[in-house]
């Protein structure tokens, strides 16, 4: 594990907001104490340790009293060992007084902060003693109460006083629990992580505590070197996680214990159904203690656990024939009312299914296609297989088959697909099998020709006209994805209403989010938002008819189509809610696509530290479901990420992955993105900008508009300029949006020079949102007019320079680093010097420009005098290309 250790201290985090509520109230000359109230396992214990680390700071000297029921039956018994020896307490009113004079000390100037945990616990006598402490002015309280307790008079007493402060403390939201997690793991951790230790601890501070240690223990948290990822089920905590919740649990009355097995079994449940397990008046003892919640929508009011790890508990000690009655009941419960509600088919197929092992196989297909529907392909897969042999059919193989694949497991689906293509002489039954193939083949795993191949065979048996249109729907959408953007728009053709209709919604979705694509990858990117508008329009009206992904994959072209067309905030505003709608999902296939997307907006707007976390998202999920259509593009964009955030060495590993992957057509020529920021990072600018030009005229060769004006504008930014304005002043006459005119301006600015027109350009940036282009058209504006000697118009410059590049998360590119430290230098001493800051050795610098050593060693011995530096560090640091990350000058890029 790197970070902290799986048994170290947790650090305090997000508490700020307390903590600096606690010291403003302390500082208070009146203060008695602070008194923090909040649920069992929220942090009240580790949030008063550390107030009383920062009363420590302030002078006072510190004792910590732990309450406790047994402490209780002894008078004075939490706090003893406050008192000093020898002080004799059988005459109390004296004994105090003693005490308080002891613990002043003799010049009456000793101050004593008192941590007391669980002070409702506190006995009276202890109560008083602390209470006549703090009106000497002699003690001042930290104590925490555990807020679903009830709290003694005496105690009551103790924290009355409008001198003493309450500060209440809550659970944790997602967002602290990210802090928290981060802080704690020593890195980033993926969204569905985050959301699923957050869905099972609640916020609880002591919950997600166990069950982060109780998943590194298994193994089922782990870091793929670039972000932490659950790799199985959600995490069941450790053993002492299960003996407090089982100590929460056994609290209650025995009477509640057949509802709360079958709300772990069944929830939630219909309010009726529990009032028949167990009486009103237990239930409702249920509900003010916290374990259960009743809540009413519309007309039906249901029960569930109040936390969903009292499921876990509960199931975890259920004997089976218990568990097996209490499934078979609630099913019979349901089915009594009629299930009518349009998931009770589904809960019955799954409680019978759990109960026997087996269920009516009708009721487990119609069960199965709600699940799909509803996109829980988990049980949806569960319920299939559970199907005997004789009652499968074309349908639940194909059901089959599409759940497999939005797990991500495509060779496990192609074969149950291939397999219902074999048995159905059907025409209809092929026409989806060839389409429910095609998508596995082409979106997941990375075989377009064998996808084509598919339809090709298709083509020799369908007969009727609307079943050859819907191949060639099909064909034209995996052309797309093949690289194909022309070609594919070109037999996509018009998808109307009437092509809708007649060649059914499966077909017109895929074919209507690929035009969306081809549009935006052409340049169209007007009407690239107007399809991916309207397929997810379309999609929605029909989700539950469908064999597509999740509706919000196809936000994935619209990120794309908005991002191309210069609309960065609105890309990622549509592509993070996207996100945030497929993270409870079982649908890794879509998460990673939008995230993929997501990375490559952030990547433009010059955001790296945000690209990484979201190509981290979708490499990690790849990963594990072994989605290779989208593998080679996610590492490439992480190795440009990881360059751009300066660290060479895990950008070149990367690198190494990112070449092993197969190759697909989509975004032509951005495979090579990760390759040439590398490059770039190691000072070899030269072979970056050739890396950048051979992947921009396999762009153009192929038709990727888009991708091409992105890899040339790279080659200006890398010092090629001249050479790419003309071309991209073409790309931007055919490209609508503002991404593609702002690309053609910046390199005709830097060709000529122009810190007018560099300025200009930066404004246009500024404007999109792409905040690292801004930032590097505005500092070679700085450096341009710091030639010319126009002093004020350079500090302006450098001015909006910073303020750009301020949003840039560290980013590091030639441009922005070296522009103004290296003004003095002529273009073969800079691209020298860069070389050298990277590590390169004199005599690689000389193999990779094909100079002498000498001529390496005279140009760099001249920008050492004119930058005023003797080593190679120094140049670093003056250039500002330093890292404190490792890197290996002398390994190759490839």
């Amino acid at each position: 594990m790197t970070g902290r250790e799986p048994g170290a201290r947790w650090p305090l985090t997000s508490r700020d907001g307390e903590l600096a509520a606690f010291m403003k109230r302390w500082a208070e000359r009146r203060c008695q104490g602070v008194v923090i109230y909040g649920p069992a396992g929220v942090g009240k214990s580790r949030l008063a340790e550390e107030c009383l680390a920062r009363a420590v700071h302030e002078g006072f000297a510190a004792r910590r009293c732990t309450a406790s029921a047994a402490a209780a039956a002894v008078p004075l018994g939490a706090i003893a060992h406050l008192i000093p020896p020898g002080v004799d307490l059988s005459d109390p009113v004296k004994g105090f007084a003693a005490v308080a004079t002891a613990l002043a000390g003799p010049q009456r100037d000793r101050r004593w902060a008192v941590w007391v945990d669980d002070l409702h616990l506190l006995d009276a006598t202890s109560a008083v003693l602390l209470r006549q402490l703090i009106d000497a002015r002699v003690v001042r309280l930290i104590a925490t109460v555990r807020t679903s307790e009830p709290v003694g008079e005496a105690a009551e007493a103790l924290t009355g006083s409008d001198a003493m402060h309450r500060l209440d403390l809550s659970a944790f939201d997602q967002e602290q629990v990210q802090r928290v997690l981060e802080a704690a793991l020593g890195g980033p951790v993926s969204r569905r992580t985050l959301h699923e230790l957050y869905t099972a601890s609640g916020g609880n501070a002591l919950y997600l505590h166990e069950l982060v240690l109780g998943a590194l223990h298994t193994g089922a948290l782990t870091r793929d070197g670039e972000i932490w990822e659950l790799t199985g089920d959600r995490p069941v905590g450790t053993p002492r996680l299960a003996e407090l919740i089982e100590a929460r649990l056994t609290a209650a009355d025995v009477r509640a214990r057949p509802v709360l097995e079958l709300l772990a079994l069944c929830e939630p449940v219909p309010l009726a159904d529990a009032q028949s397990v167990a009486a009103a008046g237990v239930l409702a003892t249920l509900e003010e203690a916290d374990l259960v919640q009743v809540t009413t929508s519309r007309r039906r009011t249901v029960v569930q656990l109040a936390h969903p790890l009292y499921g876990e508990a509960l199931r975890a000690n259920m004997p089976v024939l218990r568990r097996r009655t209490l499934l078979l009941q609630q099913a019979d419960r349901t089915q009594a009312r009629g299930a009518r509600r349009r998931d009770d088919v589904l809960r019955i197929a799954t409680w019978q299914l759990a109960a026997t092992g087996t269920a009516d196989p009708t009721l487990l297909t119609r069960a199965a296609a709600l699940a799909r529907h509803a996109h829980d392909y988990q049980q949806a897969v569960a319920l299939l297989r559970a199907l005997p042999g004789q009652y499968r059919t074309t349908t639940t193989q194909l059901l089959l088959g599409s759940a497999l694949d939005q797990q991500g497991r495509s060779e496990l689906a192609e074969a149950e697909l291939a397999e219902a293509y074999a048995w159905t002489p059907d025409e209809a039954d092929k026409l989806t099998a060839t389409f429910a193939r095609t998508v596995t083949l082409a979106w997941s795993a990375a075989k377009t020709v064998e996808a084509l191949a598919v339809i090709q065979a298709a083509s020799g048996t369908v007969t009727s006209p609307t079943g050859q249109r819907m191949l060639g729907i099909l064909e034209g959408a995996v052309r797309v994805v093949n690289g194909q953007p022309v070609q594919g728009l070109a037999v996509l053709g018009d998808l109307t209403e009437d092509i809708r209709q007649a060649a059914g919604v499966n077909v017109w979705l895929i074919g209507a989010s690929t035009k969306s694509t081809a549009l935006a990858e052409r340049g169209r990117t007007a009407q690239s938002i107007l399809w991916a508008e309207r397929t997810y329009s379309g999609h929605l009206q029909v989700s539950d008819r469908t064999m597509a992904p999740h509706p919000a994959a196809q936000r994935a072209g619209l990120v794309l189509a908005l991002t191309e067309a210069g609309q960065l905030n609105d890309a990622r505003r549509a592509g993070e809610d996207a996100y945030a709608a497929l993270v409870d999902v079982d649908a890794p296939v879509a998460r990673i696509w939008v995230a993929f997307s997501l990375g490559r907006a952030e990547l433009l707007a010059g955001h790296p530290e945000t690209a990484h976390q979201w190509y981290a998202e979708a490499a990690a999920s790849a990963r594990t479901c072994r989605t290779l259509s989208a593998m080679r593009l996610v590492l490439a964009g992480l190795a440009a990420a990881t360059s751009l955030r300066t660290d060479t060495a895990a950008a070149r590993a990367l690198q190494v992955e990112c070449d092993s992957c197969p190759r697909i057509g989509l975004f032509a020529g951005e495979e090579r993105l990760g390759e040439a920021w590398l490059l770039a990072g190691l000072g070899r600018l030269g072979e970056a900008r050739t890396v950048l030009a051979e992947a921009a005229r396999s762009a153009r060769e192929t038709g990727h508009v888009t991708s091409e004006a992105l890899l040339l504008t790279d080659v200006a930014r890398l010092g090629g300029a001249k050479e790419v304005t003309g071309r991209l002043a073409e790309l931007a006459e055919v490209c609508d949006g503002a991404l593609a005119p702002a690309r053609a301006h910046l390199a005709a600015a830097l060709a000529a020079d122009d810190p007018d027109q560099l300025m200009a350009a930066a404004s246009e940036f500024e404007e999109i949102g792409a905040d690292l282009l801004a930032a590097e058209a505005a500092t070679q504006a700085a450096a341009a007019w710091q030639r010319a000697g126009q002093a004020r118009k350079a500090a302006a410059a450098s001015q909006q320079a910073r303020s750009c590049a301020e949003r840039c998360e560290g980013a590091r590119t030639p441009m922005l680093t070296a522009a103004q430290t290296a003004a003095v230098l002529t273009a073969r001493e800079k691209e020298i010097a860069l070389l050298a800051a990277a590590g390169t050795a004199s005599k690689d610098i000389a193999d990779t420009l094909h100079l002498s050593v000498r001529t390496v060693d005279n140009h760099l011995q001249h920008a050492y005098a004119k930058l005023g530096v003797t080593t190679r560090a120094e140049l670093a640091h003056t250039l500002g290309t330093a890292t404190t990350r490792p890197m290996n000058p002398s390994a190759s890029a490839r």
